[in-house]
């Protein structure tokens, strides 16, 4: 290898001629210098970290711890906001739970005592032991609190199917006839094979008669729209009222119609007033249930939703 030296000292250029092995070795002495002086600076670097007494390593190292802390308070601030946000979404939610259960538990007439959504369920169990337990980590807690938001997802569907079972079974009845359209009185007449009051000879009777003083109050045995406000020379003032599953009510010898065609009416609203008007032989409810225009026994229905109990001729609350 030819170096040619130049400078304004000399007068004129030199030639230096260097050998392969001359290279090398030069090369070689480079990354030996190079190797000591990272070694040198490791070992007063190691040094002074040993000796915390220096002033202005002990600032440096503060200055980076502080830094490092006011990083670890910024990250452990924005994770405790969004933990503190999604308990606060899941105690919003389980109170909606809450009350949806409790209105739930109201519907299946469920006492109150034996589900009290209110309180906390009992737990317990006997401490663990040493080396048994520490403390959650942020990641864990944050999959807890996801694991939590799934099981409430998945209750919360489940109650709303039990409340659309709940309802549709809460509808059927409504319109079902299954209160007695009066209060109080007694049974003069049943259903089935009866000596007609009036003529005296064996007939079939196709509802119950049912004994109260003139203008007592009936009442809609349940609800649905009524279909029929009329005078028939049998069964003088009727009511006849459609509850849209093949089934009506029939109130009859009426004194008073309270209702017209085509009201809506509730189970237990008042509907009319007794009376004693067509083939009768003083006042009392002539009250019948059909389906499909054909008469059922109405005591069937009414033992579905009534504790009265029918003794004889009579009937009680």
């Amino acid at each position: 290898m030819n170096i040619i030296l130049v400078s304004d000292s000399l007068a004129k250029s030199r030639h230096v001629s260097l050998s392969q092995t001359q290279v090398f070795l030069i090369a070689f002495g480079i990354l030996i210098a190079g190797f000591f002086l990272a070694m040198a600076t490791y070992v007063v670097t190691m040094k002074f970290a040993v000796d915390m007494r220096n002033p202005y390593l002990r600032s440096l190292m503060a200055a980076l711890h502080e830094e490092q802390a006011k990083k670890n308070e910024a990250e452990l601030k924005d994770n405790m906001g969004a933990l503190a946000v999604k308990v606060g979404e899941l105690q919003a939610r389980i109170l909606r739970l809450d009350a949806f259960g409790d209105r739930l538990a109201k519907a299946a007439n469920i006492k109150r005592e034996e589900f009290r959504f209110d309180e906390k369920p009992g737990q317990g169990g006997p401490q663990a032991g040493p080396g048994l337990t520490r403390d959650i980590t942020v990641p864990e807690f944050q999959q807890m609190l996801n694991e939590l938001s799934r099981v409430l997802d998945d209750r919360a569907d489940k109650l709303g199917v039990l409340d659309s079972y709940l309802m549709d079974d809460r509808l059927v009845r409504k319109s079902i006839p299954t209160t007695l359209p009066i209060e109080a009185g007694y049974y003069s007449s049943n259903y089935g094979s009866r000596i007609d009051p009036i003529n005296g000879r064996q007939t079939f009777h196709t509802g119950v008669d049912l004994i109260a003083p003139q203008g007592t109050k009936v009442m809609a045995a349940a609800g649905g729209i009524v279909s029929a406000v009329e005078f028939q020379p049998e069964y003088g003032n009727l009511v006849d009222v459609d509850h849209e599953n093949g089934l009506t009510s029939r109130y009859a010898h009426l004194s008073k119609s309270m209702v017209k065609v085509g009201d809506v009416v509730m189970k237990g609203q008042n509907i009319a007033l007794v009376g004693q008007t067509g083939r009768v032989t003083g006042p009392h409810l002539h009250f019948e249930v059909r389906e499909k225009g054909v008469p059922l026994n109405p005591n069937k229905f009414l033992s579905l939703g009534n504790k009265d109990v029918v003794i004889g001729n009579a009937y009680r609350k």
